[in-house]
């Protein structure tokens, strides 16, 4: 493999952990010549040794036992889906943008009780375009306004990260709020290449903090509320914000204008963690995109490189389930790593994307973990990443499994859009995803 990403600068690991201004821990790897050897497990081979030979193998053995894996020591169990889901279009503007965009704004009861848990799903759709459209659907981390100055978005008053550079104050937005990540989500360029985009606030479905599940979905389902005491294996916050993104799904099945058979889910930083599980879990995903995802993510954790499982369930440990702390510092008996997570999207199209200066979500265990999960794809008679090596800083390569690393930092970016909007066309538009 080659190592120029060795020579990158020490200063770039300034980068932020997981999206906030914390110092990064002393013992983090960012030598190339320090990450301890390691060995992957084959995700063709059976837990009892037996390899996988074939796809109907893979399709009814394999992935199940994968799937029940990350169930157990990772991300937690899933609640089934809510019978008496319910919808409601709270405001339509067939004339938004300055008449590019039909917006939607459709309330999501999560159990069906109007006084249980709601999120509030956006959704732009290219009045330019024939519909239905594909459309991209991803959970935004400050609101539904944060991603487009638009006046018209409702204004979220749920409870939000206090940080000041995006307009929260006391843990609420405020209209300096509106439009915060407007560069991240690159709206007019979507709309512009035809594709629709629906999100979701992450908080609306849980907040992000530690006691934040007691505000959330994860009390609201459980007949303990607030005073349940989690087993090893029940869900953290990742699969709780995958289940609202399947909950999104749900709408996105019964909107006219969109094209479900071709919806891709995307995410950034945590929520591209969140992306993958939830298009490993959820088929009806037909691309998967996950944007500077990292450890717990589309990097390897076995490859003891920027963040390890040790500083994540130090400092974010309710993302995962209460299982998963066992394994820090003892990364080798995970029975999964992340390019068996990419291998459960197969025979999908999947993209993951890293950035230079994003060393804390090592880069190139990103390409490794995408490159490891290529013998799956292969099974199952798809192309892979077509390449062996990492390829240069924007560079993007890849058929069915795509991957770029851009110059820059932790962050989503135009550079980013195009490449996703590219592996769309491919995809969507000219049937290669059929």
């Amino acid at each position: 493999m080659q190592r120029w990403l060795t020579g990158w600068l020490v200063a770039a690991v300034g980068s932020t952990i997981a999206g906030t201004a914390l110092a990064q821990p002393k013992d983090t790897i960012y030598d190339e010549a320090q990450v301890p050897a390691y060995t992957l497990p084959d995700p063709l081979v059976m837990r009892d040794g037996i390899k996988v030979a074939d796809a109907d193998a893979w399709k009814g053995k394999r992935r199940p036992e994968i799937l029940r894996l990350f169930d157990e020591h990772v991300y937690g169990r899933s609640a089934k889906a809510q019978e008496k889901i319910a919808f409601e279009v709270t405001s339509v503007d067939a004339n938004a943008l300055g008449g590019k965009a039909t917006r939607k704004e459709v309330a999501v009861f999560l159990t069906g009780k109007r006084d249980g848990p709601r999120m509030d799903l956006l959704l732009y759709l290219p009045n330019a375009a024939s519909k239905p459209v594909p459309a991209f659907l991803g959970l935004n981390f400050y609101g539904n306004h944060c991603v487009h100055a638009d006046s018209g978005i409702t204004l979220s008053k749920q409870w939000m990260r206090p940080t000041r550079e995006m307009g929260v104050v006391n843990n609420r937005a405020t209209e300096a709020s509106r439009g915060c990540c407007a560069q991240r989500w690159q709206v007019e360029m979507i709309l512009d290449r035809g594709y629709a985009l629906a999100t979701v606030y992450y908080g609306d479905i849980e907040p992000d903090f530690p006691d934040g599940w007691k505000l959330g979905l994860r009390a609201a389902l459980s007949p303990q509320g607030k005073d349940t005491a989690f087993q090893p294996d029940d869900w953290g916050a990742i699969s709780v914000w995958a289940w609202g993104l399947s909950r999104a799904m749900d709408y996105l099945e019964q909107e006219t204008a969109v094209d479900a058979k071709r919806v891709a889910v995307t995410g950034h930083s945590r929520l591209g963690k969140t992306a993958l599980w939830a298009g490993a879990q959820d088929e009806r995903f037909a691309i998967v995109i996950s944007n500077n995802s990292g450890e717990g993510g589309a990097s390897l954790v076995r490859r003891r490189f920027g963040e390890a499982i040790h500083h994540s369930v130090s400092m974010v440990p309710y993302w995962y389930c209460t299982q998963y702390r066992q394994y820090a510092w003892h990364e080798a008996d995970l029975p999964v790593d992340a390019h068996m997570l990419i291998a459960l999207i197969a025979p999908r199209p999947v993209y993951v994307a890293s950035a230079t200066k994003d060393l804390w979500a090592d880069p190139r265990g990103e390409f490794l973990a995408a490159k490891h999960a290529e013998p799956v794809y292969q099974l199952l008679g798809r192309a892979g990443l077509g390449v062996d090596d990492m390829p240069p800083a924007d560079h993007p390569v890849g058929d069915f499994i795509g991957y770029h690393v851009r110059t820059g930092e932790h962050d989503v970016t135009a550079y980013d859009w195009d490449q996703y909007l590219s592996f769309a066309d491919r995809h969507f538009r000219h049937g290669r995803g059929k």
